[in-house]
């Protein structure tokens, strides 16, 4: 059998809306992480994030400096004078109108914004690793987010694969999400199975129906294998925006109004607190146009203590400390009935309780989508829900109970198994990557 170059140098490369992972098939056919250093724990998930900033040397001109995942976290909370956190790039993959963002008075192109988080994963994991990466099996969702079409779902790939050829891959190859997280399930097989998928990422929610086992693995994997896909753009991020809406924007002035030739009006444009929902919108409302906004706003209001609080918010740049927030109450949410947003960092202080009936009346209209693509997942695959022998589950949104008894309700508690919901993709894409090797050679 003769070995490409590529076999001794491939990947599994789960590049996430929140989180990212790499992983490879080593001499012992077990599957080996990369690490990362994070809060002084070696963790196997790394923050896909971007921070980019102006340094001064002596009295010249500022130069650009850019950091990636965690060191950029640290360093966005250490920085006196802000630079710009950008989040959930992948996101706006599908996007034809967003081809990047003015950052110091400099156009990047989102694809170059990409490759610079993935080239420093590459770099990292190879030094890791020992050995050069050059190839790469990488994850993609079923259904990118604000992809409407197959066509914007192969623009958003396409674009993908020009941000990993930036990051210096000669090759890749792309599997669906939820079919990696399939394989890690069943490296721990020793019978074949139908099994359900259901990957919970930041931005995507993916499903799929599969055989699985090693006598599947025996025989070779075929297309019949696959018996169907489906998948939604709602995920964590949009959980997280709802309680955004519902719970942080009314703080902030997003049900305020203000006088205006005697008349009652809102105080502040909904887009504005559009943006603030969304992670990866919400750096750019650090401009001119939004100051001018908010500072009219604030004088007009009849609450101007809360357009305030939205002005430090945008000002402070307190978006990731915001994020961490909602990550906890929802995390709060998923063991217990209530919970207290809490929320204190700069000049602001926000203590709010919430149930989770309440969270979950929020995300109703959500939570419906999951179970209609799941439904219909279903029945083009004309499958029962009886016949489905596990139902697996990853991502850290599995978790939320509302989502759990949309599973429980067609398949039953004892058929539902979870992974590890940060690396289950990556681990997949390993197994892929070596497997694809040994079909093709």
């Amino acid at each position: 059998m003769q070995t490409t170059k590529y076999q001794l140098d491939a990947v599994g490369f789960d590049f996430g809306t929140t989180n990212s992972s790499v992983a490879f098939l080593n001499d012992e056919s077990k599957v080996q992480f990369a690490s990362f250093t994070s809060l002084g724990a070696q963790v196997e998930s790394f923050r896909s994030v971007l921070y980019l900033e102006q340094l001064r040397t002596g009295d010249g001109p500022r130069k650009s400096h850019a950091l990636t995942g965690r060191a950029a976290i640290e360093r966005y909370l250490q920085a006196e004078e802000k630079g710009r956190l950008v989040q959930s790039l992948k996101s706006h993959l599908s996007s034809r109108s967003l081809t990047g963002t003015g950052v110091f008075g400099r156009r990047y192109k989102l694809e170059d914004l990409i490759a610079r988080m993935l080239g420093d994963l590459r770099k990292h994991a190879a030094k890791q690793f020992d050995k050069p990466i050059r190839y790469a099996m990488v994850g993609r969702p079923v259904r990118f987010v604000g992809s409407e079409t197959s066509e914007d779902d192969d623009f958003a790939v396409s674009r993908l694969r020009q941000a990993f050829a930036a990051a210096g891959f000669e090759r890749v190859d792309f599997e669906m999400e939820p079919i990696a997280a399939a394989c890690a399930y069943e490296a721990a097989l020793d019978h074949d199975e139908l099994i359900l998928i259901g990957d919970f990422g930041g931005g995507t929610s993916d499903f799929s129906l599969l055989r699985v086992g090693p006598g599947v693995r025996r025989r070779g994997r075929t297309p019949k294998d696959l018996l169907g896909n489906s998948g939604v753009g709602y995920a964590g991020d949009t959980f997280d925006a709802r309680i955004i809406r519902k719970l942080v924007s009314p703080a902030l002035g997003s049900n305020s109004e203000a006088r205006s030739l005697n008349k009652l009006l809102p105080a502040v444009p909904a887009w504005i607190y559009g943006n603030l929902e969304r992670w990866h919108y919400l750096s750019f409302l650090r401009t001119n146009n939004v100051r001018e906004i908010l500072k009219s706003a604030r004088i007009r209001a009849l609450e101007p203590e809360k357009i305030q609080a939205l002005i430090t918010l945008i000002e402070e740049d307190l978006g990731y400390q915001l994020h961490q927030a909602v990550q906890q109450v929802k995390f709060e949410l998923s063991r217990s009935h209530s919970a207290e947003f809490r929320f204190r960092d700069g000049s602001m202080d926000l203590r709010i309780p919430v149930t989770r009936r309440e969270f979950e009346s929020w995300i109703e209209d959500d939570l419906q989508a999951i179970e209609d693509s799941i439904d219909k997942l279903l029945i083009a695959s004309s499958i029962h829900p009886n016949v489905v022998d596990r139902v697996f589950l990853t991502g850290g949104s599995s978790f939320v109970p509302a989502v759990r008894r949309i599973f429980e309700t067609r398949f039953g508690q004892d058929r539902i198994r979870s992974g590890n919901e940060f690396t289950s993709v990556a681990h997949g894409l390993a197994l892929r990557a070596a497997e694809s090797f040994r079909q093709s050679s």
